[in-house]
């Protein structure tokens, strides 16, 4: 049997990141990988604000950043938001795989950061509703989750508690665990 592509099982979410700047064909080819998910009628439900680490607005989305990410996150060049249209423009009604859809497209980026050495690390924490108001979000959108994104650093430069996590094995739950046979007991 064919083992899994090394590209799943590479895929990484360190804490510790290098200050140099993300390229912008890097950059470009992230979000060109995201474009190419899957998504009802080809609607592709989501968007993704971004700031590099030289600009105004990483200030912005950095200080939608809850305390315990900050530790870490100040290093990392890129900040990605990403966006699920919640609100579709197909007859302007909910759209229930939005979150689904911006996953696989996140799914996406994430397996192109890794073929090219980047490394990506999502963050649930952050302000998601200063983020609306912040960043002026349309309301037909929800903030999914933000990204910090670059090279990979040095564990030693975070503070002790923080860099500990990167030592720690990475573990996956057994097959069993989620695999349900006919229907959910």
């Amino acid at each position: 049997m064919d083992k899994l592509h090394e590209l799943l099982t590479r895929r990484w979410s360190p804490v510790a990141f290098d200050p140099r700047p993300v390229e912008y064909e890097k950059m470009h080819q992230l979000f060109e990988a995201a474009k190419w998910a899957p998504s009802g009628r080809n609607a592709q439900p989501w968007r993704f604000i971004f700031a590099t680490k030289d600009t105004s607005e990483y200030e912005v989305l950095f200080d939608l950043l809850h305390e315990g990410n900050k530790v870490w996150a100040k290093t990392a060049p890129l900040l990605v938001l990403s966006l699920a249209q919640v609100i579709s423009t197909y007859k302007n009604r909910p759209n229930r795989l939005a979150f689904y859809e911006t996953g696989m497209a996140v799914a996406n980026l994430l397996l192109q950061a890794t073929h090219m050495d980047l490394y990506v690390h999502q963050m649930s924490g952050y302000d998601d509703e200063r983020s609306k108001e912040v960043l002026v979000i349309p309301t037909r959108y929800e903030p999914a989750a933000m990204m910090a994104i670059g090279y990979k650093g040095d564990p030693s430069q975070l503070p002790a508690e923080v860099a500990a996590r990167e030592q720690k094995e990475r573990t996956r739950m057994e097959i069993s665990k989620f695999l349900v046979p006919g229907r959910c007991k």
